[in-house]
């Protein structure tokens, strides 16, 4: 089993920066939040009292991400939430959301495995671009949690083409892509 690589440390400092550890500089929560959709953990600490802020930071992002209309809870799961904390008692909320998410993860690795085995799709012409295109699109969907969260991903092709392709280059290799399979019919 490998080893879990540690956590970028952020410190906070009394004026409320936060300060990469690995960089030396300064970082927003947006820089915060692309780490964990690149696959890193993070820990943010309070440099003054040592304390761990990191859960708070985090359900910061989840906020912020919200109130801008990038709603990802259903109103019906917040309610479940809130209601675990104002119930007495342990709550077994946090043990199904962690077992979820860890079904999750492995269901879209073996999705993604499943593609590319036992696939008479695999010798169509074309069938390489359209794989790459969902993967991005899996990844999109589900904001890297297939690399997140402690996930492993498979090492990088050099040979691929960085998954950070701009829109356009997706639409042309969609448009490609449907003008073979048109031709194919």
């Amino acid at each position: 089993m490998t080893e879990k690589p540690a956590p970028l440390l952020i410190k906070r400092y009394a004026s409320r920066r936060l300060y990469n550890t690995e960089t030396s500089d300064y970082v927003t929560l947006e820089d915060i939040s692309g780490f964990i959709r690149d696959g890193r953990e993070v820990q943010i600490v309070d440099l003054k009292t040592g304390d761990d802020l990191t859960r708070q930071y985090l359900l910061q992002i989840i906020a912020e991400h919200e109130s801008r209309g990038e709603s990802v809870l259903p109103v019906d799961v917040l309610n479940d939430l809130v209601r675990s904390y104002m119930g007495g008692g342990a709550s077994v909320v946090p043990q199904f959301l962690q077992a979820s998410f860890e079904m999750l993860r492995d269901g879209q690795s073996k999705v993604m495995e499943n593609m590319n085995a036992m696939n008479p799709m695999a010798k169509m012409p074309g069938f390489e671009m359209m794989q790459a295109q969902q993967e991005a699109f899996m990844k999109a969907m589900t904001g890297g949690l297939g690399t997140g969260w402690g996930a492993s991903s498979p090492e990088p092709d050099p040979d691929e083409k960085d998954s950070g392709e701009d829109l356009d280059a997706i639409k042309k290799q969609l448009a490609e892509l449907q003008d073979k399979l048109s031709k194919l019919s």
